[in-house]
């Protein structure tokens, strides 16, 4: 089947999923194109639509890196040097208390996740710390401070790759102070949001929701009982780690310009931003985007905790994401959008 096709993608929606949008481009794409089915608000009968933002969580991780890039290619940064002279002093001190040492951790393995530091949002305990009080306006120093009360490091810095939202909440510390200008005005600076025309696309709080765009979607974590988590204050993942609140046609526009050479002003930046490490599990994270092979080819990818994930498939020219509200339906996007690659890699006849 030719899922790539607008119509088996519209039917296949329409006829499967609760809530789900996915958005098509690329340089291999002749006109891009998307498709949406279900409610992004059932209470007030609002459609989903291509142009719905959602928060994106994780999905900011590679905005964040691409970010800490482009002040590398200026000379901002070095990607090796160690993170204990760039943090606020107050984080450093926090880490080195729980015998973590900010002289051997280095910008690079805090953006591959290989700098050993403990993950404080994928402990137990904090999402039900959120639940009780859904309200309480987290602070960055609170959430480094809960990694170091749950646990010191996970590894020596450089060893092992292991997923860390609390490493980018450093990152976007280090952001904002070589910067001296807030994570969101950085990130929207230098990946030129403006230009790109991501006109649905603003990092919550620290920015106004544009002009004429859509309401965000509400979204709904599906456990043991559906729960509409929409509402949860968005400083709960809002520093580095998450923080972007987007449409799918924002996220797979970037995506194609990221991977497309658009967005560095020098081509090896990009190079250095997907260069495999010498750490262990390497082969799977870059510096803020994954690896995956689909179809019998390499794809650049990414997903966000509530329900997102985007796609690039660098030799079909593809760039593909796609929203589902509720988060239990996410691991059924991945496989429709790698359903849809491996159409391309088949051969498929985009006209």
């Amino acid at each position: 089947m030719d899922f790539l096709r607008p119509e088996v993608l519209t039917a296949v929606l329409h006829e499967q999923y609760a809530a789900m949008a996915l958005f098509v481009t690329g340089k291999n794409v002749p006109k891009p194109w998307g498709t949406a089915a279900g409610m992004a608000d059932a209470s007030t009968a609002r459609a989903l639509t291509i142009d719905t933002p959602l928060r994106v969580a994780s999905n900011t991780k590679t905005f964040v890196a691409a970010t800490v890039l482009r002040l590398w290619e200026q000379g901002e940064l070095a990607l090796d040097e160690p993170i204990s002279p760039l943090l606020t002093p107050m984080l450093d001190r926090l880490l080195k208390s729980r015998g973590y040492r900010t002289e051997k951790i280095t910008v690079r393995q805090l953006l591959s996740h290989s700098a050993g530091v403990y993950d404080h949002a994928d402990d137990p305990r904090y999402f039900k710390t959120v639940i009780a009080d859904p309200k309480h306006r987290w602070t960055r120093e609170e959430q480094v401070g809960l990694s170091c009360h749950y646990a010191g490091p996970t590894n020596e810095p450089g060893k092992e790759y292991r997923y860390s939202d609390t490493g980018y909440v450093l990152l976007g510390d280090i952001v904002e102070r070589v910067t001296q200008m807030s994570l969101a005005e950085s990130v929207r600076h230098q990946l030129r949001f403006d230009e790109r025309r991501l006109g649905s696309t603003w990092w919550e709080i620290a920015e106004s929701q544009p002009a004429g765009t859509e309401a965000r979607a509400r979204q709904f974590l599906d456990d043991a009982a559906i729960t509409d988590v929409t509402d949860l204050s968005a400083t709960l993942d809002l520093y580095g780690g998450g923080g972007l609140v987007m449409s799918v046609r924002d996220l797979a526009t970037f995506h194609q310009d990221l991977f497309e050479k658009r967005v560095f002003d020098d081509p090896l930046t990009l190079a250095e931003m997907l260069r495999k490490g010498d750490h262990e599990g390497a082969e799977d994270y870059r510096l803020g985007v994954s690896v995956k092979r689909v179809g019998g080819r390499a794809c650049y990818t990414h997903a966000g905790f509530w329900g997102t994930a985007v796609y690039y498939a660098p030799d079909a020219g593809v760039s593909i994401a796609g929203f589902t509200t509720h988060r239990a339906e996410r691991p059924a996007l991945t496989a429709l959008i790698e359903e849809s690659i491996s159409s391309v890699a088949d051969g498929m006849d985009f006209d």
